[in-house]
């Protein structure tokens, strides 16, 4: 079955280095999630600071995260993180992240991401609480 899928770039800085000059590993994490929400608004979701708003949907936070590195990149790089929903759960969904930079006239495999993560609202006896909720149906339907 395919995926819909979106691309998020991202401009390697001098200052997402360590002092090898190698990204922060980190940052990946940080990139990631700027993907995970891109990936959400390029399907036609409204930002989430619409959906509390509307909805009460707070947004999507990590529940698990695995990342696999397979080369190393540098400030002056350019990688391309693509974004897909590879597991639709109840409550829970699986998004995957492949990382790549462009060598040539070829894409170099930089890191993979698999993430598990939650639509969540603020608990209504504690609003301090985030509880899970139901993948809602439009939303799920928009992505797919």
């Amino acid at each position: 079955m395919a995926h819909r899928t979106t691309f998020h770039e991202v401009n390697i800085q001098f200052g997402d280095c360590d002092p090898a000059g190698i990204v922060f590993y980190p940052n990946f994490s940080r990139w990631m999630d700027a993907a995970s929400l891109s990936f959400f608004m390029q399907c036609g979701v409204p930002p989430w600071r619409e959906l509390v708003k509307t909805r009460g949907i707070v947004g999507t936070p990590l529940l698990e995260i695995h990342t696999r590195f397979s080369k190393a990149v540098t400030y002056g790089q350019t990688i391309l993180i693509t974004t897909w929903i590879a597991e639709w759960r109840a409550k829970v969904f699986v998004q995957m992240h492949r990382v790549t930079r462009r060598i040539g006239d070829a894409d170099e495999l930089v890191c993979e991401g698999r993430e598990v993560r939650a639509f969540v609202k603020r608990d209504a006896e504690n609003p301090d609480r985030l509880r899970a909720i139901a993948v809602p149906d439009d939303i799920r339907e928009l992505c797919t």
